[in-house]
């Protein structure tokens, strides 16, 4: 098994930036896919970008040009950089592990991993 902690959010402006991490540690070689997953109060869970072993990246289409997905594999880090934030990226963010291999179709399904960590909050105001 994985732990996954996600670290990096706060409070900020309309049009600013954050940058979200998510420390991995037990058993990171089983992982094949890595996702970064958004949930607004009184919402489901949107995923947002997914990156594979091999930085094959995958996104939502109203983050991309403003969020960038990445890894560290030799810091055992995935990162979320966020720019020009908009009121509505308002949400709990969620790192997620596919220890099973599953996430290659249908990446943005929280369904499709099986390892979550306890989420960050992202609050954009106007």
């Amino acid at each position: 098994q994985v732990q996954l902690v996600e670290s990096g959010g706060g409070s900020v402006q309309a049009g600013g930036s954050l940058r979200l991490s998510c420390a991995v540690s037990g058993r990171s070689s089983s992982i094949y896919y890595m996702a970064w997953f958004r949930q607004p109060l009184g919402k489901g869970r949107e995923g947002v970008a997914r990156i594979s072993r091999d930085g094959s990246i995958r996104s939502l289409d109203s983050v991309k040009g403003r969020f960038t997905i990445s890894q560290d594999n030799a810091k055992n880090t995935l990162y979320l950089q966020m720019n020009s934030l908009k009121p509505e990226d308002t949400a709990m963010y969620y790192c997620a592990a596919d220890l099973r291999g599953i996430a290659g179709s249908g990446w943005s399904l929280p369904s499709r991993y099986n390892s979550w960590g306890q989420g960050t909050q992202v609050t954009v105001s106007s």
